[in-house]
Protein backbone atom coordinates (compact mmCIF):
# COMPACT_ATOMS: atom_id res chain seq x y z
CA UNK A 1 0.00 0.00 0.00
CA UNK A 2 1.30 3.49 -0.78
CA UNK A 3 1.86 5.81 2.13
CA UNK A 4 0.09 8.69 1.26
CA UNK A 5 3.19 11.28 1.30
CA UNK A 6 3.92 9.38 -1.87
CA UNK A 7 0.37 9.62 -3.52
CA UNK A 8 -3.10 10.75 -2.29
CA UNK A 9 -4.21 7.54 -3.60
CA UNK A 10 -4.16 3.81 -3.09
CA UNK A 11 -2.95 2.15 -6.16
CA UNK A 12 -2.53 -1.54 -5.22
CA UNK A 13 -2.75 -3.89 -2.05
CA UNK A 14 -1.07 -6.57 -0.33
CA UNK A 15 -3.85 -8.84 0.26
CA UNK A 16 -3.42 -12.44 2.71
CA UNK A 17 -6.08 -14.92 3.12
CA UNK A 18 -5.64 -17.63 5.76
CA UNK A 19 -7.63 -20.43 7.57
CA UNK A 20 -6.19 -20.30 11.04
CA UNK A 21 -7.57 -23.72 12.89
CA UNK A 22 -7.94 -21.73 15.79
CA UNK A 23 -3.99 -21.56 16.00
CA UNK A 24 -4.14 -25.46 16.37
CA UNK A 25 -0.48 -26.52 15.69
CA UNK A 26 -1.24 -29.79 12.38
CA UNK A 27 1.88 -31.09 10.91
CA UNK A 28 0.72 -34.60 10.50
CA UNK A 29 -3.04 -36.15 9.86
CA UNK A 30 -2.89 -37.93 13.39
CA UNK A 31 -2.78 -34.41 15.15
CA UNK A 32 -6.82 -34.22 14.05
CA UNK A 33 -6.62 -37.09 16.39
CA UNK A 34 -4.50 -36.14 19.05
CA UNK A 35 -4.65 -32.55 19.15
CA UNK A 36 -8.41 -32.22 18.66
CA UNK A 37 -9.18 -31.04 22.29
CA UNK A 38 -7.59 -27.67 21.95
CA UNK A 39 -10.75 -26.94 19.46
CA UNK A 40 -12.97 -26.96 22.95
CA UNK A 41 -10.22 -26.07 25.61
CA UNK A 42 -7.17 -23.96 26.30
CA UNK A 43 -3.30 -24.36 25.08
CA UNK A 44 -0.88 -22.21 26.70
CA UNK A 45 1.07 -21.95 23.18
CA UNK A 46 -2.06 -20.31 21.60
CA UNK A 47 -0.89 -16.71 22.69
CA UNK A 48 2.77 -17.01 21.33
CA UNK A 49 1.64 -18.28 18.13
CA UNK A 50 -0.87 -15.05 17.73
CA UNK A 51 2.14 -13.80 18.01
CA UNK A 52 4.45 -15.17 15.38
CA UNK A 53 1.08 -14.85 12.94
CA UNK A 54 1.71 -11.16 13.46
CA UNK A 55 4.77 -11.08 12.33
CA UNK A 56 3.88 -11.91 8.45
CA UNK A 57 0.43 -9.98 8.72
CA UNK A 58 2.34 -7.09 8.86
CA UNK A 59 3.43 -6.70 5.73
CA UNK A 60 -0.23 -7.12 4.13
CA UNK A 61 -2.81 -4.20 4.05
CA UNK A 62 -5.98 -6.68 4.40
CA UNK A 63 -5.79 -9.97 5.90
CA UNK A 64 -9.11 -12.56 5.44
CA UNK A 65 -9.00 -14.92 8.46
CA UNK A 66 -11.17 -18.20 9.08
CA UNK A 67 -11.65 -20.21 11.91
CA UNK A 68 -11.21 -17.76 14.40
CA UNK A 69 -12.27 -16.87 18.29
CA UNK A 70 -14.44 -14.46 18.85
CA UNK A 71 -13.40 -14.80 22.55
CA UNK A 72 -14.39 -17.75 24.40
CA UNK A 73 -13.02 -20.85 27.14
CA UNK A 74 -10.88 -22.64 24.23
CA UNK A 75 -9.04 -18.85 23.13
CA UNK A 76 -8.56 -17.82 26.83
CA UNK A 77 -11.54 -15.19 26.22
CA UNK A 78 -8.95 -13.81 23.65
CA UNK A 79 -10.79 -12.47 20.45
CA UNK A 80 -8.27 -13.63 17.79
CA UNK A 81 -9.72 -10.58 15.46
CA UNK A 82 -9.33 -8.00 18.08
CA UNK A 83 -6.20 -9.37 19.46
CA UNK A 84 -4.39 -10.00 15.83
CA UNK A 85 -5.49 -6.05 14.43
CA UNK A 86 -3.77 -4.94 17.48
CA UNK A 87 -0.41 -6.51 17.72
CA UNK A 88 -0.15 -6.37 14.29
CA UNK A 89 -1.10 -2.41 13.80
CA UNK A 90 -4.06 -2.83 12.31
CA UNK A 91 -6.65 0.22 12.59
CA UNK A 92 -9.67 -1.45 11.38
CA UNK A 93 -11.03 -4.74 12.24
CA UNK A 94 -14.43 -6.60 11.26
CA UNK A 95 -15.56 -10.00 12.60
CA UNK A 96 -18.06 -12.23 12.22
CA UNK A 97 -19.75 -14.59 14.50
CA UNK A 98 -20.68 -17.98 12.24
CA UNK A 99 -21.29 -20.62 15.64
CA UNK A 100 -21.60 -19.54 18.69
CA UNK A 101 -21.72 -21.70 21.77
CA UNK A 102 -21.37 -19.26 24.31
CA UNK A 103 -18.14 -18.83 26.75
CA UNK A 104 -17.53 -21.90 25.14
CA UNK A 105 -16.47 -20.96 21.36
CA UNK A 106 -17.41 -18.54 18.90
CA UNK A 107 -16.55 -19.73 15.75
CA UNK A 108 -15.68 -16.97 13.38
CA UNK A 109 -14.43 -14.98 10.23
CA UNK A 110 -12.21 -12.05 10.37
CA UNK A 111 -10.62 -9.31 8.67
CA UNK A 112 -7.92 -6.95 9.60
CA UNK A 113 -7.07 -3.85 7.48
CA UNK A 114 -5.13 -0.79 6.99
CA UNK A 115 -7.81 1.26 4.82
CA UNK A 116 -11.20 2.70 6.48
CA UNK A 117 -14.08 0.27 6.31
CA UNK A 118 -17.18 2.01 4.70
CA UNK A 119 -19.42 -0.73 5.48
CA UNK A 120 -19.55 -4.60 5.87
CA UNK A 121 -22.68 -6.76 5.52
CA UNK A 122 -22.51 -10.24 7.39
CA UNK A 123 -24.37 -12.67 5.53
CA UNK A 124 -25.37 -16.25 6.75
CA UNK A 125 -24.74 -18.99 3.36
CA UNK A 126 -27.24 -21.32 2.66
CA UNK A 127 -26.94 -24.99 4.23
CA UNK A 128 -26.47 -26.28 7.47
CA UNK A 129 -26.25 -23.30 9.91
CA UNK A 130 -22.79 -21.59 10.60
CA UNK A 131 -20.66 -21.08 7.04
CA UNK A 132 -21.08 -17.37 6.45
CA UNK A 133 -19.67 -14.54 4.42
CA UNK A 134 -18.32 -10.94 5.36
CA UNK A 135 -18.68 -7.84 2.50
CA UNK A 136 -16.93 -5.28 3.15
CA UNK A 137 -16.62 -2.07 1.21
CA UNK A 138 -14.11 0.70 0.88
CA UNK A 139 -14.88 3.74 -0.56
CA UNK A 140 -18.43 4.56 -2.23
CA UNK A 141 -20.60 4.56 -5.16
CA UNK A 142 -19.97 2.31 -8.22
CA UNK A 143 -16.39 2.23 -8.00
CA UNK A 144 -16.26 1.36 -4.47
CA UNK A 145 -13.77 -1.62 -3.97
CA UNK A 146 -16.17 -4.77 -2.67
CA UNK A 147 -14.65 -7.78 -0.69
CA UNK A 148 -15.72 -10.56 0.37
CA UNK A 149 -14.09 -13.45 2.89
CA UNK A 150 -16.01 -16.72 2.95
CA UNK A 151 -15.42 -20.20 4.16
CA UNK A 152 -17.41 -22.74 2.49
CA UNK A 153 -18.79 -25.85 3.14
CA UNK A 154 -17.51 -29.31 2.23
CA UNK A 155 -20.46 -30.94 0.52
CA UNK A 156 -20.20 -30.12 -2.91
CA UNK A 157 -24.42 -29.82 -3.10
CA UNK A 158 -24.25 -26.80 -0.69
CA UNK A 159 -20.94 -25.74 -2.31
CA UNK A 160 -23.09 -24.94 -5.69
CA UNK A 161 -25.71 -23.25 -2.93
CA UNK A 162 -23.33 -21.22 -1.49
CA UNK A 163 -21.17 -20.24 -4.80
CA UNK A 164 -25.08 -19.36 -6.20
CA UNK A 165 -25.50 -17.22 -3.34
CA UNK A 166 -22.22 -15.47 -3.77
CA UNK A 167 -22.78 -14.89 -7.38
CA UNK A 168 -25.89 -13.20 -7.10
CA UNK A 169 -23.85 -10.34 -4.64
CA UNK A 170 -20.93 -10.27 -6.59
CA UNK A 171 -22.78 -9.69 -10.38
CA UNK A 172 -23.94 -6.43 -10.20
CA UNK A 173 -20.50 -5.28 -8.47
CA UNK A 174 -17.95 -3.76 -10.55
CA UNK A 175 -14.43 -4.14 -8.30
CA UNK A 176 -14.56 -7.32 -6.55
CA UNK A 177 -11.99 -9.32 -4.32
CA UNK A 178 -13.30 -13.17 -2.87
CA UNK A 179 -10.73 -14.69 -0.73
CA UNK A 180 -11.12 -17.62 2.05
CA UNK A 181 -10.75 -21.23 2.54
CA UNK A 182 -13.65 -22.26 -0.48
CA UNK A 183 -12.90 -26.24 -0.15
CA UNK A 184 -12.85 -26.80 -3.55
CA UNK A 185 -10.46 -26.84 -6.34
CA UNK A 186 -10.06 -23.83 -9.16
CA UNK A 187 -11.24 -26.08 -11.37
CA UNK A 188 -14.69 -26.50 -9.48
CA UNK A 189 -14.82 -22.39 -9.32
CA UNK A 190 -14.84 -22.10 -13.19
CA UNK A 191 -16.99 -25.03 -13.79
CA UNK A 192 -19.30 -23.18 -12.07
CA UNK A 193 -21.44 -21.02 -14.71
CA UNK A 194 -22.23 -17.97 -12.56
CA UNK A 195 -18.78 -17.57 -9.98
CA UNK A 196 -17.35 -18.29 -13.28
CA UNK A 197 -19.33 -15.58 -15.31
CA UNK A 198 -19.35 -12.67 -12.67
CA UNK A 199 -15.46 -12.85 -11.84
CA UNK A 200 -12.12 -13.24 -13.38
CA UNK A 201 -10.98 -16.98 -12.75
CA UNK A 202 -8.47 -16.94 -15.42
CA UNK A 203 -6.24 -14.32 -13.79
CA UNK A 204 -5.59 -17.31 -10.81
CA UNK A 205 -4.97 -20.76 -10.65
CA UNK A 206 -4.68 -23.22 -7.76
CA UNK A 207 -2.18 -22.98 -5.30
CA UNK A 208 -2.06 -26.27 -3.02
CA UNK A 209 -2.55 -25.04 0.21
CA UNK A 210 -3.69 -28.24 2.48
CA UNK A 211 -2.42 -29.98 4.24
CA UNK A 212 0.21 -27.35 5.18
CA UNK A 213 2.72 -30.02 5.94
CA UNK A 214 2.45 -31.39 2.35
CA UNK A 215 -0.08 -29.28 0.31
CA UNK A 216 -1.51 -31.33 -2.54
CA UNK A 217 -5.47 -29.57 -2.20
CA UNK A 218 -5.85 -26.06 -3.51
CA UNK A 219 -9.08 -25.65 -1.45
CA UNK A 220 -8.09 -21.21 -0.35
CA UNK A 221 -8.57 -19.19 -2.91
CA UNK A 222 -7.95 -15.24 -4.10
CA UNK A 223 -10.12 -14.38 -6.96
CA UNK A 224 -11.08 -10.83 -8.45
CA UNK A 225 -13.68 -9.03 -10.91
CA UNK A 226 -11.73 -8.65 -14.75
CA UNK A 227 -11.40 -4.51 -13.24
CA UNK A 228 -8.69 -5.54 -11.13
CA UNK A 229 -5.46 -7.16 -11.43
CA UNK A 230 -3.17 -9.91 -9.92
CA UNK A 231 -0.23 -10.10 -9.23
CA UNK A 232 2.32 -12.36 -7.46
CA UNK A 233 -0.42 -15.38 -6.42
CA UNK A 234 1.48 -17.90 -3.89
CA UNK A 235 1.33 -19.70 -0.86
CA UNK A 236 3.34 -19.00 2.01
CA UNK A 237 5.48 -21.17 4.54
CA UNK A 238 3.23 -23.00 7.62
CA UNK A 239 1.84 -21.03 10.02
CA UNK A 240 0.21 -22.57 12.67
CA UNK A 241 -2.42 -24.37 11.35
CA UNK A 242 -3.57 -27.15 8.66
CA UNK A 243 -3.76 -24.33 5.92
CA UNK A 244 -1.34 -22.35 4.34
CA UNK A 245 -1.66 -18.86 3.77
CA UNK A 246 -2.38 -17.30 0.59
CA UNK A 247 -0.83 -13.75 -0.82
CA UNK A 248 -1.27 -12.05 -3.54
CA UNK A 249 -0.55 -8.30 -4.89
CA UNK A 250 -4.22 -6.68 -6.03
CA UNK A 251 -3.96 -3.38 -8.99
CA UNK A 252 -6.88 -1.31 -8.75
CA UNK A 253 -8.24 0.75 -11.49
CA UNK A 254 -7.69 4.58 -10.62
CA UNK A 255 -11.74 5.79 -10.11
CA UNK A 256 -11.68 2.93 -7.46
CA UNK A 257 -8.55 3.99 -6.18
CA UNK A 258 -9.91 7.58 -6.03
CA UNK A 259 -13.24 6.23 -4.21
CA UNK A 260 -11.18 4.42 -1.88
CA UNK A 261 -9.16 7.65 -0.78
CA UNK A 262 -11.99 10.03 -0.83
CA UNK A 263 -13.92 7.62 1.81
CA UNK A 264 -10.32 7.59 3.54
CA UNK A 265 -11.53 11.39 4.39
CA UNK A 266 -14.32 10.64 6.45
CA UNK A 267 -14.28 6.52 6.07
CA UNK A 268 -16.24 5.07 9.20
CA UNK A 269 -16.13 1.50 10.24
CA UNK A 270 -19.86 1.01 11.54
CA UNK A 271 -19.93 -2.51 12.57
CA UNK A 272 -15.88 -3.12 12.70
CA UNK A 273 -14.92 -4.47 16.18
CA UNK A 274 -12.29 -1.39 16.99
Amino acid sequence: MQDDSQSERITSLKLLTFNMQVGIHTHAYHHYVTRSWQHFLPHRGRASRLDVMCDTFREFDLVGLQEVDGGSFRSSNINHVEYLAAQAGFPYASQQLNRDFGRFAKHSNGLLSRLAISHTDNHRLPGPKGRGAMHIRFGEGPEALHLFVLHLALGTRTQNLQLDYISELVAPLKNVIIMGDLNCTHDKLKSHSRFSRALSLEQGHGIPSYPAWQPTRALDHIVVSPSLKMNHLRALPPLYSDHLPLAVEVTLPLPCARSISIARLGGTTPQSVR
